[in-house]
C-alpha cells in the first residue's frame, strides 16, 4: 500500500459534493461512493487478493450489522468495478473516567493496477469526514509502519509484548473450557471491563465487534465455565504452530490457571505465547509461567487528533480532578498549550476549567509560563505511557515552563486496548 500512495498521491484531482455519504469524483473518471449491495463480492474478492482470505468474511459481518451496515464502508469504482476500499468503525476510547467518541479505519485495499492514484488518500479523506459527522473527537488504529502518519496519525499507545509460556501452572480442573456462545457476551464483556479497571487508558470492544468476533475465522472467543457461569475468557490465534493467546481475563487466579492450561492443551505441542496484561488477575497470576524478555522492537497503535481543541475540551474535566487531586490552585491564571502553529489556552476558574480558546501561534510558550508540543507528539503526551517528564527526556519539542504542572496534568499512562483485530 506504501508503494501505492508514492508518486502521483498529491496530484490527486478531486471535486467533493457535500458530506461524508456523498460521491466524490477523482482524477481519470474514478468515482468515490458508498458502498452498495451488488459491490459486496468485488468487494470481498478485492480484500481477500489484497490482504486475507478472511477479510471479506469480516467485511460481511461488518456491513451486515445493525450498527454499522453499508454506510460504514465505501469504495472507488472505475464504471462498475471496484478498485478500492475502506470501513470505519465506530469506537470508544476512554481515559479517566471521560469516553470519547473514536472512529477506527479497517479493510483498506486497493487493485494493484490502481495503485499510485491517491485512492487510498481519498478514502482516508472520506474516513475521516465520517468519522467527524459521527462525532469522534479521535481515531485509533493498527497499522503498517509509517504509512498511516501521511494522514495525521501517530504513534502513542504501547502495544503489550506476546511471550512465550515456558510451563504450564497446574490447574484445579474446576472449569470446563468451551467456544463462546452469544449468550455469553455479558459475562465477557463484564470480565474485560475488570480486566482493563485498573488501566489509565482502555478500549474495550463494542457491543457490535463482540458479535463480529464471535463469527470471524481469524480469532475464536473462548470461555470457562463453572457451575453455569463463565469465570474467564480469553481469544486465540487459530490452532497452528504457535497459539497465541489474548485478551485473557479471569474471576480470580485458579480461574487464570485453569484458563492458561485449557488453551495450551488445544495447541499441537502445547506450543502457546500469551499477551501480557501487567496488573491483571491473569497477569498477576501467569507471572512464573512466562518468559519475560526484553522489548526488542517498538510496537505502537497510532492516534489520530482531527480537533486539538475539541478533544482539550472532552478532557477538561480530567485535567480538573489532576489539579485538585495534585492541591494545585491557578484560579484566574489560563493554562497555555502551545503546539507551536496554535496555542490553547483553558481558563481556570473557581469551580472548575473554562472552554477552551485557540489562538495563534506561539513560538515560545515558556514566556506566558506554557508548554510546547509538537504537533505529532500531542497523541503520545495525552494518551502514552511517557507523560510529559518522559517525553521532555527524548522529544527537544516537549518541554514546559512550569514542570509541576505539567507533569500533574500530563502523566505517564497505562493503557489496553482490545480491537477487532489483533496487532500480532
Amino acid at each position: 500500500m506504501l508503494d501505492g500512495m508514492a508518486g502521483r498521491c498529491h496530484s490527486l484531482a478531486v471535486t467533493m459534493i457535500k458530506g461524508y455519504s456523498g460521491t466524490v469524483s477523482l482524477a481519470d473518471g474514478l468515482t468515490l461512493r458508498q458502498a452498495r449491495p451488488a459491490d459486496l463480492d468485488q468487494i470481498g474478492a478485492l480484500l481477500s487478493e489484497r490482504g486475507e482470505p478472511d477479510d471479506a468474511v469480516d467485511h460481511r459481518l461488518v456491513v451486515a450489522d445493525p450498527d454499522a451496515g453499508l454506510s460504514a464502508c465505501a469504495v472507488v469504482v472505475d464504471g462498475d468495478r471496484v478498485v478500492s476500499t475502506a470501513t470505519l468503525l465506530d469506537e470508544e476510547v476512554r481515559i479517566g473516567g471521560v469516553c470519547l467518541p473514536a472512529g477506527q479505519v479497517e479493510l483498506v485495499a486497493t487493485d494493484s493496477e490502481y495503485e499510485g492514484r491517491g485512492l487510498v488518500r481519498a478514502l482516508m479523506h472520506w474516513a475521516h469526514e465520517r468519522s467527524a459527522a459521527r462525532g469522534h473527537v479521535v481515531q485509533a488504529m493498527i497499522g503498517i509502519p509509517y504509512f498511516y502518519r501521511l494522514f495525521g496519525y501517530e504513534y502513542a499507545i504501547d502495544i503489550p509484548q506476546a511471550l512465550n509460556v515456558n510451563a504450564l501452572p497446574p490447574g484445579d480442573g474446576t472449569g470446563t473450557l468451551r467456544a463462546a456462545r452469544p449468550s455469553d457476551i455479558p459475562s465477557m464483556a463484564a470480565l474485560q471491563a475488570s480486566a482493563q479497571s485498573g488501566f489509565d487508558v482502555t478500549m474495550p470492544h463494542s457491543a457490535a465487534c463482540w458479535r463480529w468476533l464471535l463469527d470471524h475465522e481469524s480469532s475464536n472467543l473462548w470461555v470457562l465455565e463453572h457451575a453455569d457461569t463463565v469465570i474467564a475468557a480469553a481469544r486465540t490465534t487459530p490452532p497452528g504452530e504457535e497459539m497465541l493467546l489474548a485478551e485473557a481475563a479471569a474471576r480470580d487466579e485458579a480461574a487464570a490457571r485453569d484458563l492458561l492450561s485449557g488453551v495450551a492443551a488445544l495447541a499441537p505441542g502445547g506450543q502457546i505465547q500469551i499477551v501480557h496484561r501487567a496488573g491483571t488477575v491473569t497477569g498477576n497470576a501467569w507471572q512464573e509461567f512466562i518468559d519475560h524478555e526484553p522489548r526488542r522492537n517498538a510496537e505502537q497503535y497510532y492516534i489520530r487528533i482531527p480537533d486539538v481543541a475539541a478533544l482539550l475540551d472532552r478532557l477538561r474535566p480530567l485535567f480538573w480532578q489532576r489539579l485538585t487531586t495534585a492541591g494545585i490552585d491557578r484560579t484566574g491564571r489560563d493554562i497555555v498549550i502551545s503546539t507551536f502553529g496554535a496555542h490553547y489556552r483553558i481558563p481556570v476558574l473557581a469551580g472548575g476549567l473554562g472552554e477552551v480558546v485557540t489562538g495563534g501561534p506561539i513560538q515560545s510558550p515558556g514566556s506566558v509560563e506554557g508548554a510546547g508540543v509538537a504537533p505529532d507528539h500531542l497523541a503520545a503526551l495525552l494518551f502514552g505511557p511517557h507523560g510529559m517528564e518522559g517525553l521532555t527526556r527524548i522529544r527537544p519539542d516537549v518541554y514546559s515552563a512550569d514542570e509541576e504542572l505539567f507533569q500533574v496534568l500530563f502523566p505517564p499512562l497505562t493503557a489496553d486496548v482490545l480491537s477487532y483485530y489483533l496487532p500480532y
